[in-house]
């Protein structure tokens, strides 16, 4: 097996903004293995937020080149678990990494990832649409330029209540809100009455990820269900979830990949909460790692293809938030654009 890393600037289409991060465009890099004629695929951001680089995922991926390659690859699952003890402290690399080896084990097998997995593509929640935080015209631009059934609107302003009341004139799709850690406790509950007003579906992260007390007092006084996004980066954060939220988004990411993914899902299931898996601003790649999860979710986040000016990859589609599968195996990725940079050991 082969690794080859892949280095990539996104183009976005708007420049896009929420209430701590504005930017033009994404940096990525996309993790590739070989394995014969056979080539998996796995994506991994750049986050001012949680202070990722693209050097700093690349390094801890070269650092263990040995161990990967000299890997003889089957189930991903263990692989992911083998991995561990040298990728914990980054789990977007190992995010990366594990799709890419999860692609590879679809494709090998001549299976749609889904498939193997034993899930049925029939009944799929439809993805939002995002609209990033700007001008109520521009806002408003953005929503006429894609039409849409789902928009989830980025808040975290001085405005808030007053964009979405803006907004909802030129739409009667259902609403989502993201504050981004941006509220207080106060603000939240009232905020949730009046946002229930104008058919917002459920308010994502309010409260700084910290704010356990204070998302406690939320959820007894919320008119709206919400979900946790900053509060649940990994496997252990799930359980402190309950009661303090109705749902988690899980980030793939965040978590390490779709290994440590499907045991979060399972998990929330086992404790009564909600499921929602979200996207970074990412190109098809890490999109189409998300799609595989689609059967197990109750609300998704996986526009942020659609939120660049220019792909770098095929794979699944999204027509008015639905999602297609190609007629191809794995995660159905296939790479099309050449990349910054890379590193190939013929």
């Amino acid at each position: 097996m082969q690794l080859i890393l892949h280095r990539y600037a996104l183009p976005l289409k708007h420049t896009f903004t929420i209430a701590h991060d504005s930017r033009d465009s994404q940096e990525t890099l996309i993790v590739e293995l070989r394995d014969g004629e056979y080539r998996g695929y796995g994506e991994a951001t750049a986050n001012p937020y949680y202070g990722v680089t693209i050097e700093e995922t690349a390094a801890a991926l070269e650092a263990i080149r040995e161990k990967i390659e000299g890997y003889d690859l089957g189930e991903p699952e263990p692989f992911w678990e083998a991995m561990r003890p040298y990728l914990k402290e980054t789990p977007f690399a190992q995010c990366a990494l594990d799709t890419a080896a999860n692609d590879l084990y679809g494709k090998k097998a001549g299976q749609r990832l889904h498939q193997l997995w034993g899930l049925a593509d029939d009944r799929l929640p439809i993805t939002n649409y995002t609209i990033g935080i700007d001008t109520i015209d521009r806002m408003v631009a953005k929503m006429k330029e894609v039409p849409w059934p789902l928009y989830k609107i980025k808040l975290g302003t001085s405005e808030d209540i007053a964009i979405v009341t803006a907004l909802r004139q030129y739409s009667n799709a259902t609403f989502r809100v993201d504050a981004n850690c941006a509220w207080t406790v106060a603000e939240t509950i009232a905020n949730a009455g009046v946002l229930k007003t104008l058919g917002v579906e459920f308010i994502e992260q309010p409260l700084p990820a910290e704010n356990d007390e204070g998302m406690e007092t939320v959820i007894r006084h919320s008119a709206l269900p919400l979900i946790a996004d900053e509060s649940c980066i990994a496997e252990a954060d799930v359980a402190r979830c309950q009661g303090r939220f109705h749902g988690i988004n899980i980030k793939l990411t965040k978590c390490g990949g779709l290994t440590p993914a499907r045991r979060m899902i399972a998990e929330a299931r086992r404790l009564g909460l909600k499921v929602m898996v979200g996207c970074m601003t990412e190109s098809s790649v890490g999109i189409s790692a998300i799609a595989q999860l689609l059967p197990l979710l109750d609300y998704v986040d996986m526009d942020g293809a659609l939120l660049l000016k220019k792909d770098i990859a095929t794979g699944v589609t999204i027509e008015f938030g639905r999602v297609r599968f190609p007629d191809e195996n794995g995660t159905g990725v296939t790479l099309l654009e050449k990349p910054l940079a890379s590193r190939v050991d013929d």
